[in-house]
């Protein structure tokens, strides 16, 4: 998973790569276009990939292997549509993430969780090439 600099912007749509972080604000590119913008801190609310986390009945998992669930199964089981139904989105989750929190985790976040995979797995961030890598390097440490 390379999400490490991928963070959402509220009021903004999709998601935005982290160039630099400014004292009132972030500079964000976009995705797709490369095109930067200055985001104040002033008008926007920033999350970055890698600390969001989905509720499960234990404590919470992050959204990281969340996405790597969603991987792992989308050939037997391709992610639903962000707009199908409440129902068909609960199935999803219910074999994705097997317990997770069906009284903290709502529609809306399985919608956002949903899209946020379609948008990165798109574009190329969702592989396991840094997963192998960083296993390699905590087993050369380990020797």
């Amino acid at each position: 998973m390379n999400i490490k600099n991928i963070v959402a912007v509220s009021g903004l749509p999709g998601l935005y790569k982290l160039i630099a972080t400014k004292t009132n604000g972030l500079l964000v590119a976009d995705v797709d276009t490369g095109k930067s913008r200055f985001c104040s801190v002033r008008q926007h609310q920033f999350t970055p990939m890698e600390t969001v986390a989905i509720y499960t009945d234990d404590d919470t998992i992050e959204i990281a292997k969340v996405f790597q669930n969603m991987l792992d199964k989308q050939v037997e089981l391709p992610a639903p549509s962000p707009t199908a139904a409440h129902k068909d989105l609960q199935k999803y989750f219910e074999v994705i993430i097997p317990d997770y929190d069906r009284d903290k985790v709502f529609h809306s976040d399985m919608k956002k969780v949903i899209k946020w995979f379609n948008f990165l797995n798109d574009r190329g961030y969702l592989t396991a090439q840094s997963d192998v890598e960083s296993s390699e390097k905590e087993s050369g440490e380990e020797e």
